[in-house]
This record gives C-alpha cells, sequence and structure tokens, in this order.
C-alpha cells in the first residue's frame, strides 16, 4: 500500500516537473526561450568582455600590466565557479532554479558595471578622467565578482537544461538543439564584439566627452535582464527535473576515501594493490572506482592544457592594447582596437565546417592516422605560432614608436613665427635653418637643464631651462627681440587610435577655433583629443574660414597660423602643419594572422579536446570531466599572471615571444604523454563490470538456493526421522 502511494506521488511530481510545453514541427516550444535566453546571454559576456581591458586603462587609468592582471583574474573566475553552479544544480536547487536565481545575480552585476562607468557620478576633471576613482573601481570589482558568479554557475546548466526538455523519442532533434545552441554562442560573440566597440567609440559625458563606456556596459546589461525575462516567460513550458545527487561529489569522496585509506595502512603489512584508487574497494562500489579511474587517465593529459589559454585568452587583453597602436583604417570602414576580436568568432564559424568536412576527411584519404591528441599538439603549436606573429608585429610597431627623451635628456623643436627665415643654433649645435612660418623637422635631443638658443640675423642670444624626460616646442616671434615662449608638447603616443591637435595664433589678434579655447595673441591653446578625421572654422570677429584635414590614428599635431594667414576660400594653404608624433604606420591588418593561427589552433585543440575527453569518460562522468575542462581555462588566466609578473620583460615582442617559446615546450611534453596513451572504450569496460556484477549476483543466488536446499533436505530427514520414532 505504501509503494502505491509513494508511486503515485512520483508521477504526480513528475508531471508537475514535465511543463505544459507544446510541439511545433517535432520539437518542444520551450527550447525556443533557452535559446534566446543563451543567445542574449553570450552578447551580454562578450560584449561586455570586449571592452573590459580598454575600461581598465582609459577609464580607470590603470597601466597596461595591471589591466592585464585583473581582466586575466576575472576570465579565471568565470571557469572556476562552473564548478559550484553544478554542485549547487545538481545537489540542491535544480537546474531551473539555479539558472533563475545566478542570473538575477548576473543582471546585477551588469547593471553595476554600467553605472560605475557613468562618468558624472562623481567630480571630473576637465581632461575627462574622474577626481574620485574609488567609487568606480569599488562598484566595477563588485560587478565583475557578480558577473563571474553568475555566467559560470549558470554555463554547465543552461545546455543540459535544454537537453532535458526533450524526450527519448527526439534524439534527432536533441542533436540539431545542440548545433543550434552553438550556432547561438558564437552569434551572440559575433555580434557583441561588432556592436560595443562601436557603442564605447561614441561620445557621451555631462560635464566632459569621453568614449561612451556606460552606453558600452549598459547595452550588454540590459540584454542580460531581457535573457532573464525571457526564460522566466517560459517558466510553465520547463521539464524541470529534481535534483539527484552531483557525481563530483561522490567522486570526490571517493578519491579522498582511498588517499585515507592508504595512508591509514602505509606502515602496516598490506599486500600491494595495481592502482591507489583501488583502496577505496573496502567502501565503494568497483565499478565507480574503474570509473574514477578513466576520468583521472584523461584528467592526467589535462595537466599540460592550460598553457593553451595563457596564450588563448590574451588576445582579449594584451592583443587588444596592440590594436591600440595600429592603423584601423580600412578604406570604407574604420575599424575600433576591440572590434579586431570580431575575427575570432568569423574564423570559428568558417573553420569548424571547414576541418570537419574538407581537412580531416582528406588527411584520412592520405593514409594518415590524426587521431584526437595530434590534433590537440598541431593545435597548441598553431597558438604557439600566433604569437610568434605577434611579436612581428610588436617589432614593427616599435620601429614606429617615437623616441622620446631619457632620464638625463631633454628634446626641443624650434618654431619660426616670423614672416623671415632664420639661423638658429641650440647649445653649439649645428645651424638649424627656419624658412618663415615653420617649424624644425625633428627634435633635438639635448643632455643638461640649461641651453643657450642663438639667432645669426639679427644676432640674439637667450638661455632657457628645460624639464629632463620631456619635449618643448620654443616660440620665436617675428621680433626675435620679444619674449619667446617654451610650451610644453605631447610626450607619449596618443592611445586608442585618437590624435592629440592644438592651435598656435601667431597673429596680432584672438582667434576662436572649433572644440578649442579662445586662442590669445602669439599663445598657444592646449591639447585636444580627435579623431582621424576633422573639420574645422577659425573665428576672428566677423571673419571665419573653413579649414579641414585628416590625422591617421595616433598622432600629434600643431598647426600654426601665421601672421600673414588671410581669411578666404584657400585660408588652408596657409595654415603650417607641424607633425609632432607620427601617426601609426602598421596597418591593423597585420594583426589578421595571428588571429587567424590562435583560431585555427582553437578549432583543432579546444573543440577536438571536448570530443576526446567525452569519448574516453563514463557515462555518468562527462560532467567531471567538463568541469576539469573549464579548470584548465581559469589555471591558464592565472598562468598570465604569474609570467608576466615573474619574466618583468621591458620589450612587449619579448614576452609575446616568452609565452611562445613555453607553449612549444609544453607541446613537445604533451606529445610524448599523446604517444604513450591508449584509448578506451569506457562502455565496453563498463559493460564488463555490470557483466561481472551480474555473475556474482547469480553465482550468490546459486550459492543461496544451495543452501537453502540443505536446509530443506536436513528438515526433511529430521521428520522422517521423528516419525520412525513414534512407529
Amino acid at each position: 500500500m505504501n509503494n502505491f502511494c509513494t508511486d503515485k506521488e512520483d508521477q504526480k511530481k513528475e508531471k508537475r516537473n514535465r511543463g505544459t510545453s507544446i510541439e511545433v514541427c517535432g520539437y518542444p516550444l520551450s527550447i525556443f526561450f533557452i535559446v534566446v535566453n543563451e543567445f542574449c546571454e553570450r552578447f551580454s559576456y562578450y560584449g561586455m568582455r570586449a571592452v573590459l581591458v580598454l575600461y581598465f586603462k582609459y577609464f580607470l587609468r590603470w597601466d597596461d600590466d595591471m589591466a592585464t592582471s585583473i581582466y586575466h583574474t576575472f576570465v579565471a573566475l568565470c571557469y572556476l565557479t562552473p564548478i559550484l553552479g553544478a554542485i549547487v544544480a545538481d545537489s540542491w536547487l535544480g537546474k531551473f532554479k539555479t539558472i533563475i536565481y545566478l542570473s538575477i545575480v548576473y543582471a546585477l552585476g551588469q547593471i553595476l558595471m554600467a553605472v560605475s562607468a557613468i562618468h558624472d557620478i562623481t567630480d571630473t576633471d576637465r581632461d575627462g578622467s574622474p577626481d574620485n576613482l574609488t567609487i568606480h573601481v569599488v562598484l566595477s570589482m563588485v560587478g565583475l565578482f557578480l558577473i563571474a558568479l553568475g555566467t559560470g554557475g549558470i554555463k554547465p546548466c543552461v545546455a543540459a537544461f535544454g537537453g532535458d526538455q526533450f524526450g527519448d523519442h527526439q534524439e534527432r532533434q536533441r542533436r540539431t538543439f545542440f548545433s543550434v545552441f552553438y550556432l547561438c554562442i558564437n552569434g551572440g560573440s559575433l555580434l557583441s564584439t561588432i556592436i560595443t566597440p562601436i557603442l564605447r567609440a561614441q561620445e557621451c559625458g555631462i560635464h566632459s566627452k569621453q568614449d561612451c563606456y556606460p552606453l558600452a556596459f549598459g547595452v550588454p546589461a540590459a540584454l542580460m535582464v531581457v535573457a532573464l525575462v525571457v526564460f522566466i516567460v517560459g517558466s510553465g513550458m520547463y521539464y524541470k527535473a529534481e535534483p539527484q545527487g552531483n557525481i563530483m561529489l561522490d567522486v570526490c569522496k571517493c578519491i579522498g576515501f582511498a588517499i585515507k585509506n592508504r595512508y591509514r595502512h602505509r606502515s602496516k603489512r598490506f599486500p600491494k594493490r595495481t592502482h591507489w584508487m583501488d583502496w577505496a574497494e573496502e567502501k565503494y562500489d568497483k565499478l565507480l572506482i574503474a570509473q574514477i579511474k578513466m576520468v583521472l587517465k584523461v584528467l592526467f593529459l589535462y595537466i599540460p592544457l592550460p598553457m593553451f589559454w595563457t596564450l588563448f585568452d590574451q588576445k582579449g587583453s594584451r592583443w587588444t592594447l596592440q590594436a591600440t597602436n595600429l592603423d584601423g583604417n580600412f578604406g570604407a570602414l574604420v575599424i575600433q582596437p576591440d572590434q579586431m576580436q570580431t575575427v575570432n568568432p568569423i574564423l570559428i564559424l568558417t573553420l569548424v565546417p571547414i576541418m570537419d568536412s574538407l581537412i580531416y576527411p582528406l588527411i584520412k584519404k592520405c593514409g594518415l592516422n590524426f587521431t584526437p591528441l595530434k590534433r590537440m599538439t598541431v593545435g597548441m603549436f598553431l597558438a604557439a605560432m600566433a604569437f610568434v606573429c605577434a611579436a612581428l608585429v610588436q617589432l614593427q610597431i616599435d620601429q614606429t614608436l617615437p623616441t622620446f627623451p631619457s632620464a638625463s635628456e631633454s628634446q626641443i623643436k624650434l618654431l619660426n613665427m616670423g614672416s623671415n627665415p632664420l639661423t638658429v643654433t641650440v647649445n653649439q649645435m649645428n645651424p638649424v635653418e627656419l624658412p618663415a612660418a615653420q617649424a624644425s623637422p625633428d627634435y633635438l635631443t639635448v643632455k643638461g637643464q640649461t641651453i643657450t638658443v642663438s639667432t645669426v640675423n639679427p644676432a640674439v642670444s637667450q638661455q632657457f631651462t628645460l624639464t629632463f624626460e620631456h619635449r618643448q616646442t620654443l616660440l620665436i616671434p617675428s621680433n626675435v627681440s620679444q619674449e619667446w615662449l617654451l610650451i610644453a608638447d605631447s610626450t607619449s603616443k596618443p592611445e586608442k587610435g585618437v590624435n592629440a591637435v592644438r592651435f598656435v595664433n601667431g597673429m596680432n589678434k584672438m582667434v576662436n577655433v572649433t572644440n578649442f579655447d579662445v586662442i590669445e595673441p602669439f599663445y598657444y591653446s592646449n591639447y585636444t583629443l580627435l579623431k582621424n578625421g576633422k573639420s574645422f572654422i577659425i573665428q576672428s570677429g566677423a571673419q571665419s574660414c573653413d579649414f579641414s584635414t585628416t590625422f591617421g590614428f595616433g598622432s600629434s599635431y600643431t598647426f600654426f597660423i601665421p601672421s600673414t594667414f588671410t581669411f578666404g576660400t584657400n585660408c588652408q594653404e596657409s595654415i603650417t602643419a607641424i607633425e609632432d608624433i607620427k601617426p601609426n604606420t602598421v596597418h591593423m591588418a597585420l594583426q589578421i594572422p595571428q588571429y587567424f593561427f590562435i583560431t585555427a589552433g582553437e578549432v583543432m585543440f579546444s573543440v577536438t579536446g571536448l570530443e576526446f575527453s567525452y569519448s574516453q569518460a563514463p557515462s555518468n562522468m562527462k560532467a567531471v570531466l567538463q568541469a576539469g575542462w573549464l579548470l584548465t581555462v581559469a589555471v591558464g588566466n592565472f598562468i598570465v599572471l604569474i609570467v608576466a609578473e615573474l619574466a618583468k620583460l621591458p620589450k612587449q615582442w619579448a614576452e609575446y615571444v616568452l609565452f611562445a617559446s613555453l607553449l612549444v615546450a609544453v607541446c613537445v611534453i604533451f606529445s610524448f604523454m599523446a604517444y604513450f596513451y591508449t584509448y578506451i572504450d569506457p562502455t565496453e569496460i563498463e559493460a564488463q563490470f555490470k557483466k561481472k556484477d551480474d555473475d556474482d549476483d547469480y553465482g550468490d543466488k546459486k550459492k543461496k538456493a544451495s543452501i537453502e536446499m540443505v536446509k530443506r533436505d536436513s528438515v526433511t530427514s529430521q521428520d522422517d526421522a521423528g516419525r520412525r520414532t513414534k512407529m
């Protein structure tokens, strides 16, 4: 009776869990909400991550090393928390509730990131940087922690929850769902890495104009809220399986007992056992122990794998920072530095079908046994080659960067503001010929702080005190007997592809230039950061003139308005353009080879690695290997921090070569491990253990039946003896 009641309760619970989803073309309608949820969530995550390192550097004003360190710490946390999410879902809350609760945490984290980037929540300087960064840093760090907890926690749940919606008769539809699910991941990644950098490049702010990080973070936050709402809307249609217990906990307990049992018996005379896991046989089933042995065999191969992720995830940090020193002009299209990351998902969507349908079959036809472990080895080597390409690009960049003065040097440029040529000498150096309204072509590097500048005709000599490690321009007026003006120049190359522009007024009347304050006679404006092309209107009283130019990327210009300047249609020809820092000349297209190699490596390493791991794992321990695989990603991001901190290399190209060399060394080690690895069939091994258990059960039953028969014969004999005695 009790069993009957229990069965009825289970049936009612199963009916409640099953939901009310209807089928459309053979597919449960509930999966539509799951697919949309995944697309929005991936857009939210990758969109936020695309601009994250630039936010650290240009908004929070951290240096490259600090920005890179925090970025990789965040990514590592995103791949550590899936273990926690899997345990919570399988042991307590179930997948549905885990997704709901952690998505709320996730959305709050994204909202905090958007709020942290609002420029005017604190007092601000006019140069576009907040006076007090503490509140921004605190909000962003809390936001990133919540995002890591949310995205990692739901990662192992959403795909599995989608698979739960299909019945046993829908195996083909389930496979199609996972293909669409993977497509949504890459589609969300692709669109977000295109859109959020465009949003970031917009100008916004109440008191000052700056890159619009609130919008770049706000749109991903909105998409995460949409993802949560869509998932909740489909709530009544879902099949919600009850938590069945987490196999990872059982595995950890079994391994812990084996180690403890072996340690307890280390000093006693016990017979040796074939494998150290055999010490768990006193408490755990032999089948479970055999399954754990299979998993440990694969996890041992995982040991060298984090080094691949060490290189792979730097495309979102070091490579993005490298792109800020490149020319992103592709003609009709101008690419932002953080948009170069879109090359990766584009190549993934292209290379995966090419590899599966063309490259791998072609290699097989050539008679080569291109095993999964060999593919992974080649993938690691390709990733190393990607960093060699990055090092070559960095060498090209370094050659184009200006040479700034050292700690014991200063640099000076001379500008003749008069209408007659001058011959100028600095500290007994070779004389410099300055045409009218022109500047010296290059900076003069001098040692010491005090210099003497002399003109020949007329003969005038003046002394000036320079600042070490700085560049300065000396403004020489048309009447050299008047006061000469020494002004500070840019001491670093403008980043993010913007240009530093200023105007020098050589006329005897004030002028007003678009985007600049009023410039006094024989004076100059401060630098203003502008995009690669700009039009100006120069005004003085009722007179005006249109002036337009194209700067390129990462340059610094001084525009000199001479005393002979006349307003009119040809006024642009009168303005002298002085190039203080040359624009980026290395094109961003040179990054494409390194993106190609790293993506080809990802396809051969990541996709193949998951396929190999699943084929070598027991059917009930796929989640354990998934957690182990994600753990290698987390460890790889921590290695970035360790290597970069220990190496402290002064040149970025040397760091790229170091990482490439480390991966090549690890690749050699992994190839030896792969050579001695023996492929197994977990299904066959499990079947053998189950057969053995069935045989043992059959033997136990037979033995028990024999004992019962002996007992019955004994009782019968005793009864016969008793009857004979009575007779």
